[in-house]
Formats: structure tokens, C-alpha cells, sequence
């Protein structure tokens, strides 16, 4: 493998990316092809819910590859691992959210969800909140509240609006010409922002009261990370649509939402196929969704995740260390400055930590785990993080 190949032939999403030429993972740790172990804080985005390489993952995996691949497009056949993993996810989400379209990334599940809030209320604004971020495709991108992303691309969807997370007041904008409100139950991008005074409880009054659906994009908090399988379960409120990926996967690429199955059901007639996709559901992915999903709902990996969190909070105490936001596993060292992020983000690399940016928040450092990380683990990487800001404050005097 040639680095100078990874620039040439594979599309960048920066002009600086890390770098690293991966050899192999395994639990919370990545190794390089020098055979330098890194430790771990990041877990892909939030996506290897259940660390690198996870035994009950890759053996449901390779089950699944031995008896058939891709066989038909989405919701044609009836296919095992899907139908079992949908069961489970509705047994263990609140009614009347039992039914689940299966997508292959969490952006298409947004546009799914989208779709669906226009469909069943035959409206066509969207209301969607500043610094939000839902993806990458146009739809999704035209609910991202934060316009230096998206002002090359332009035009994007029409009648999408938006609000301020944790401001009541601009509630008064859903109206009964909204089809839908769409939040992140926790704002990731934004700074790990969480819901304060009954936010989401009054913005569900709100919808209620005018029709619109209430759709939570999950996709960052959900599968366990903040303590519940789903972060919306901490506030006392069910969504009309929940939008899921990253987690569900245990390291594997999908998306999905879910609603009622009255509201699911909109999009299989009038017209016929209203969502679509080839791959969707594919019966390897849904394996490894369904043994991530057992794992989490058979162990006390989802309740362990707030006794990690005070560990870290114990641990994460410096002077240049602001402040620690979110909840669970789904934390945000917070400094004074941008460069201070980046000197302590290539610093920990360095010294064989992974921490990772936030899309909107400069001042942020990424810690999302694994969910299967050690306490010995959480210490041994909060050392580097102190060791790391010791140094940077050291150079700066």
C-alpha cells in the first residue's frame, strides 16, 4: 500500500487528511503498518459501537457470507437477518415505533425519513435547526444549518426553515404548514449540544398540536452510547420518525428509520416503490445490525456507558480543559481556541491516542469510544490527553 497511491487515485474530503495506512484493528485498538498501536477514542465516528473486529459480529458475519450475498432488491424477498433485526429493534423501541425501512447510510436514512413527513402530511416545509448536521446528500444537506457547507452547492430543496436548538420561542415557527421538524436529539456537530428545560418535550407538544412529525436523527446518539439505546429515551418523548446508522452497524455501512406502521405503510402505494433502494437491507450488513443489536440488549454495555462517562469527567480536569459536554461515551473535550484542539488532536496521535474534530465546533476534541472500552483503557488515554495539554501549556508560557 502507497500513500502516494491514496492521494492520487482515492477522492479526498480534505486537503490535509490524517493519513494513517492502517494494518488491522482489534478491540479499542488500530495499528498502523509500522505495527504502532493507537489507542481508540473515536470508534470510526461513533460507528464500531462495539470496538474493532467484534467476535459475535464477524462470526454472524461470515455465517451470513456462506449462505447468500445480495439476492433481490430491497423488500422483495423475504430475507432472515433483516426480518429478525427489525423484530428485535421494534421490541426494544417505544410504541407505536415498530416498523423499519433499512437503508445503507444514515444520510439516506434522513431522506427516507424527509420523504416520509411530506407523504403523510401533504405538506412541504421543513423546519430544521442552526449548526444541525444530517448528512451529506441534498436533501439531508438542505436541512444542514450551517451555510458555509452548503452554499456551493445551491440550489438545494425549497421551504426549509430553521430554529435555534434550545430556544423555545422560535417554536412558534412550526406551523400547520410544516411537514416536519427534524433535530438531532443530542447536536453533534454543533458541540455535543444537549437538550436543557424540556426542549424536546415542548417542541413534541408543538408538532402535535399542528400535525407536523417530530423526526430525531439518532444516528450519533443511538445503538447505547448515552446510557439508553436511543438518546431520545432519556427525556420522556417518542418522535414520530427515529433515524438511526453509524452504531447499529457494529463497523458496518447502514442507515434506517422508523415510524408507525400506519405512517411506514404511506410509502409503499400512491405511488408504488415511494422509497427505494438496491441494497438496503442486504443480509450481511443486517447480520451484523442484528448481533450488534443483541449484544447491546443482552449485556450492560448501554448502562455501563454513564459509568465510563463519570470516569472520563473524574479524569478530564486541566486548566486548559473548559469544559466536557454531552453525555455517555458521547463526549467533547472543550478548549479555549482551534489551535489548541488541533495541537492536542496531533499531539495525542503522536503518543498513539486517536481524538477526532467536530464538523462546526473548533474548539471541540471527539471522544466517542467504543462502547466496549476498559476502565484501564478510559485511564490510559486520559493520561495522554493530560500529558498532551501539560506539554501544550508548557510551550506556551
Amino acid at each position: 500500500m502507497s500513500l502516494s497511491d491514496f492521494y492520487q487515485y482515492q477522492a479526498q474530503t480534505t486537503p490535509h487528511p490524517l493519513g494513517m495506512e492502517i494494518s488491522h484493528a482489534k478491540g479499542s485498538y488500530i495499528y498502523d503498518i509500522n505495527e504502532k498501536r493507537y489507542l481508540d477514542f473515536v470508534a470510526g465516528v461513533s460507528a464500531c459501537s462495539l470496538g474493532h473486529g467484534h467476535e459475535r459480529v464477524v462470526t454472524a458475519i461470515k455465517n451470513q457470507l456462506d449462505r447468500y450475498l445480495h439476492v433481490m432488491v430491497y423488500g422483495e424477498y423475504v430475507q432472515q437477518p433483516s426480518v429478525d433485526f427489525c423484530k428485535l429493534l421494534a421490541a426494544n423501541l417505544p410504541q407505536p415505533l415498530t416498523k423499519t425501512y433499512l437503508t445503507n447510510s444514515g444520510t439516506e436514512a434522513i431522506e427516507g425519513a424527509l420523504k416520509l413527513a411530506k407523504r403523510a402530511t401533504g405538506r412541504t416545509e421543513l423546519i430544521a435547526c442552526h449548526h444541525a448536521y444530517h448528512g451529506n446528500t441534498q436533501g439531508s444537506m438542505s436541512v444542514m444549518g450551517y451555510e458555509e457547507r452548503k452554499r456551493a452547492f445551491r440550489p438545494l430543496l425549497p421551504d426549509v426553515h430553521f430554529i435555534t436548538f434550545n430556544n423555545t420561542e422560535d417554536l412558534e415557527k412550526i406551523t400547520t404548514k410544516t411537514a416536519g421538524v427534524i433535530l438531532e436529539t443530542i447536536q453533534g456537530g454543533a458541540g455535543f449540544i444537549l437538550p436543557e428545560n424540556d426542549y424536546l418535550k415542548k417542541v413534541r407538544k408543538r408538532c402535535s398540536e399542528v400535525g407536523a412529525l417530530l423526526i430525531l436523527d439518532e444516528i450519533q446518539p443511538g445503538f447505547g452510547r448515552t446510557g439508553k439505546l436511543f438518546g431520545f429515551q432519556h427525556f420522556d418523548i417518542i418522535p414520530d420518525i427515529v433515524v438511526m446508522g453509524k452504531g447499529m452497524g457494529g463497523g458496518m455501512p447502514v442507515g434506517a428509520f422508523t415510524a408507525s406502521e400506519a405512517h411506514m405503510d404511506l410509502l409503499k402505494e400512491h405511488p408504488k416503490l415511494g422509497h427505494i433502494t438496491t441494497f438496503g437491507g442486504h443480509p450481511v450488513i443486517a447480520a451484523a445490525c442484528l448481533a450488534t443489536l443483541q449484544e447491546l440488549t443482552e449485556t450492560d454495555l448501554i448502562e455501563q456507558s454513564l459509568e465510563k462517562e463519570k470516569l472520563f469527567r473524574k479524569l478530564l480536569v486541566h486548566p486548559l480543559i473548559e469544559e466536557v459536554r454531552g453525555m455517555g461515551l458521547m463526549l467533547a473535550v472543550m478548549l479555549s481556541s482551534a489551535e489548541l484542539t488541533n495541537q492536542l488532536i496531533f499531539k495525542c496521535q503522536d503518543k498513539g491516542l486517536i481524538l477526532f474534530w467536530l464538523l462546526f465546533e473548533p474548539c471541540a476534541a471527539r471522544i466517542t469510544p467504543p462502547l466496549t472500552i476498559s476502565e484501564q483503557e478510559i485511564i490510559e488515554g486520559c493520561q495522554v490527553i493530560l500529558e498532551s495539554l501539560d506539554e501544550i501549556h508548557a510551550s506556551s508560557k
